[in-house]
Order: structure tokens, then C-alpha cells, then sequence
């Protein structure tokens, strides 16, 4: 028995394979260029992206001010005057909409980025393009989303500052484009 189970052994290695499958790219090859020529097709999906997100909702697009509000009115209600956390003699209001603002733009990112190779299946069977699109252009819309939230934070931050509260920026509000980009 041990002599057949080392012919088969044998066999298997003196084998001859006639496809080898490696792969041609490094991992960290994410060629841009191809993504840069399909910019037209990330602008077509971050249209649909932000059309479907409020299309059927009564209010629309004013939820981009909305939600960011009524999160952190809830927060101020909630930490600010049941739990009495303090909040270093920032207004709590301004206090909890900065970062909830931060917040739903990071997980806004993570989630719908962690599912959008199985949510758009149909797309990748049917067509080329770079795979990279959908997440780059998932990216770009909530940084739409986040752009105009921010603008109504400093909007919100302005009124604070214009009411004489002690409400200052540090350097740190200077990192914020590279912690975006992160």
C-alpha cells in the first residue's frame, strides 16, 4: 500500500503545468490614470448618488441641514443637560454639531463604501471600468454632504462668535483638509 500512495506522489510532482496564473500588477498598483479617463463616470455616479439619497423624501436636500441639527440638539438634551457633561466652556450645541458633523461624514464613507461592491454587481458584470470608481465616487458625494454641513457649522459657529461667546479657532481647525483626506 505504501508503495502505491508513492507512485501517486510521484506522479503529481513530475507533473509539467502548462498555465501558471500570477498576477500581473503589484497590489498598490491602483492606476489612476484609468480612473482619471472614466471622471466623466464618477461625475454621473455622484449625481445619482446625490439625487437618490433625498429624491423621494418631502423636505429633500434639506436634510443636509436637518439631520446634522436634530443629532445634536438630541446630543445637547441628552449629554449637555440630563448627563451635565461638561464641554470646557464651548457652547454644547456648537460643541456636539462639530462633531457630529465629523462623525457622519466617517461613517457615512465606511459603510457605503463597504458595500458597494455588492450592492453594484449588475454594473460589474455588464461593463468595463475601474473598480475604483464607485468607491472614489461614493467618497465625493458624501464630501458634498459634508461641505454643505460644514458650511452651515460655520454659519452656526459665526452666530456663537457674533453673540460674544468665547468660541475660537485653535490650529488644529487648520488640519482639517488632511484629516479629510486620511
Amino acid at each position: 500500500m505504501k508503495n502505491k500512495q508513492k507512485d501517486t506522489l510521484e506522479d503529481n510532482t513530475t507533473e509539467q503545468w502548462d498555465l501558471i496564473i500570477t498576477p500581473r500588477k503589484k497590489w498598490w498598483d491602483l492606476q489612476l490614470r484609468d480612473v482619471w479617463h472614466y471622471r466623466d463616470l464618477i461625475s454621473l455616479f455622484v449625481r445619482r448618488d446625490f439625487v437618490s439619497r433625498f429624491k423621494q423624501t418631502i423636505l429633500g436636500p434639506l436634510w443636509f441641514i436637518i439631520q446634522p441639527l436634530l443629532t445634536s440638539l438630541v446630543f445637547t438634551v441628552i449629554f449637555g443637560n440630563i448627563a451635565k457633561l461638561p464641554t470646557d466652556g464651548l457652547p454644547q450645541m456648537l460643541f456636539y454639531m462639530s462633531g457630529n458633523i465629523m462623525w457622519n461624514y466617517f461613517s457615512s464613507c465606511l459603510t457605503n463604501t463597504s458595500t458597494t461592491f455588492t450592492s453594484n454587481a449588475h454594473l460589474f458584470g455588464k461593463v468595463y471600468f475601474p473598480r475604483l470608481v464607485m468607491p472614489i465616487s461614493i467618497v465625493i458625494s458624501n464630501l458634498i454632504t459634508f461641505a454643505i454641513q460644514f458650511a452651515f457649522f460655520l454659519a452656526y459657529f459665526a452666530f456663537f462668535a457674533l453673540r460674544g461667546s468665547t468660541v475660537g479657532l485653535t490650529t488644529w481647525a487648520f488640519a482639517l483638509p488632511l484629516l479629510l483626506v486620511e
